[in-house]
């Protein structure tokens, strides 16, 4: 019996019918899969997974920690979406395995995870990606900050806390650190819902510090008002590490700052001033630095208001480097691109919707797609893509594309949808990939041009 649909304009007959071809929409996918073969990923996943497991029957650890990776990049946003590859017959023969696995498969991998095994694991993955990471003259600047995850359901550590979305609402409260300049997630927590924003992170910078080789320096941290804490402040002057981190207006502060009389200003709305305070509870005085910012009716201000002096509004930044006023507003301004990394994280790659009831179980979920964003970042670098592009732009600009699986012999051949870009867009980023990490001759360097 043959079935028919008629086309929604034009009023065409449509005949359906089905094909034992081996078919799949993420045919683009191919120069990812050439990536993670180039920079040795299968090998060190195998090294440092602390799973093997003996059964005959069951799927390679190794290949059900890369199924639940490439069901992310390909939109999956939760466990029960995974099994969106499993009948992909041509994804999977391009991989080089013969069984997908489950959500059930992927999950009991993840449950397996302990705070021990997630810290090793991960750890000697972040040390494998940073022994890639190039080298930045100036020195990388270290942006700090928190998000909410809400949860629903009884997870453990899914806790009441600060949420600005949604009050009363259990939670976890995860802690990033980026290394701006190459787009690069540093470090990860999970937290319980119940964590203040610096809760715990002294801890948590040494513990990025220490993955951090000795050859890329820090040039700056910067964080925002959730991080305004002494412990902080003086962890970082013990290290040597500049800083740049919004004031939290307390009374004392906005005193302070009300009572600045000396101003510069920038334009005919702008002005700038410091000053210098120690606040209860600290072991020194500390520069801070005030940006004025005029109200207007055009535009909203930001900052906030003083009552002792109407008509402005202020933003206040303790740092410890010695530049203009205005030019730690400026490199302060920069971290912006910080709230991107955290939109990336939840909207493209769905960072906040893989949960399970076991705490550790979804951190090992959580860093896994630390470590996904990590190697899109990357991929970007080997491939030569001029501008850095959120994960699900590649996604539909350079994953997304119709394709057929065949065989010329004994030979699997791809045939890409050339309506859908097909090859030949791609053969760049293949090229790059293949020369990716190929070190070359000293005397087949060419002088740069003058």
């Amino acid at each position: 019996m043959h079935w028919k649909i008629t086309a929604l304009w034009g009023g065409k007959k449509v005949e359906l019918r089905e094909t034992q071809r081996a078919v799949t929409p993420f045919g683009g996918l191919v120069v990812f899969f050439e990536f993670l073969r180039q920079v040795g990923y299968r090998e060190a996943v195998s090294k440092y997974l602390p799973f093997h497991l003996t059964c005959p029957n069951a799927i390679d650890p190794v290949a059900t920690f890369t199924a639940f990776l490439l069901s992310v990049v390909a939109g999956a946003r939760r466990f029960a979406h995974t099994s969106l590859l499993r009948a992909d017959v041509a994804l999977q023969a391009l991989l080089g395995i013969s069984r997908f696995p489950g959500d059930d498969t992927i999950r009991n991998l993840f449950k397996r995870f302990g705070q021990g095994q997630c810290q090793r694991f991960f750890s000697g993955l972040w040390g494998w990606q940073l022994a890639r990471l190039p080298e930045c003259s100036a020195g990388y600047s270290l942006d700090l900050d928190s998000t909410v995850f809400e949860r629903y359901g009884r997870q453990q550590g899914a806790l009441r806390g600060p949420n600005p979305r949604k009050h009363g609402r259990p939670s976890h409260h995860p802690l990033v650190a980026v290394l701006a300049e190459a787009h690069f997630l540093l470090h990860g927590w999970l937290r319980s819902g119940n964590c203040g924003t610096a809760r715990g992170v002294v801890e948590f910078l040494k513990e990025a510090l220490a993955l951090l080789p000795e050859k890329h320096a820090i040039r700056v941290v910067r964080a925002d008002a959730g991080f305004f804490d002494q412990q902080l402040l003086g962890f970082l002057e013990q290290r040597g590490l500049s800083y740049i981190i919004v004031a939290r207006l307390t009374l004392w502060l906005k005193r302070e700052a009300a009572r600045v009389s000396s101003w510069r200003a920038l334009d005919e709305h702008y002005a700038v001033g410091e000053f210098s305070l120690q606040l209860w509870g600290w072991d020194r005085p500390r520069r801070f630095v005030v940006i004025r910012e005029q109200l207007r009716s055009e535009r909203p201000s930001l900052g906030r208001k003083l009552l002792e002096v109407p008509g402005y509004t202020f933003r206040v930044f303790v740092s410890n480097l010695a530049l203009p006023p205005e030019e730690i507003w400026r490199e302060y301004n920069r971290r912006a691109d910080m709230e991107n990394r955290i939109a990336e994280l939840k909207h493209d790659l769905g960072a906040d919707d893989f949960c399970l009831r076991e705490f550790f179980a979804t951190e090992a979920a959580f860093r896994s797609i630390l470590l996904l964003f990590n190697l899109l970042a990357e991929f970007q670098r080997a491939s030569g893509l001029r501008t850095y592009r959120q994960p699900a732009t590649l996604r539909t600009q350079v994953f997304l594309c119709g394709a057929l699986l065949g065989r010329a012999g004994h030979r699997l051949v791809l045939h890409l949808s050339a309506s859908w870009g097909g090859l030949q867009p791609r053969i760049p980023l293949l090229e790059n990939v293949l020369a990716y990490g190929v070190p070359t001759s000293p005397k087949l360097n060419s002088a740069p041009a003058t």
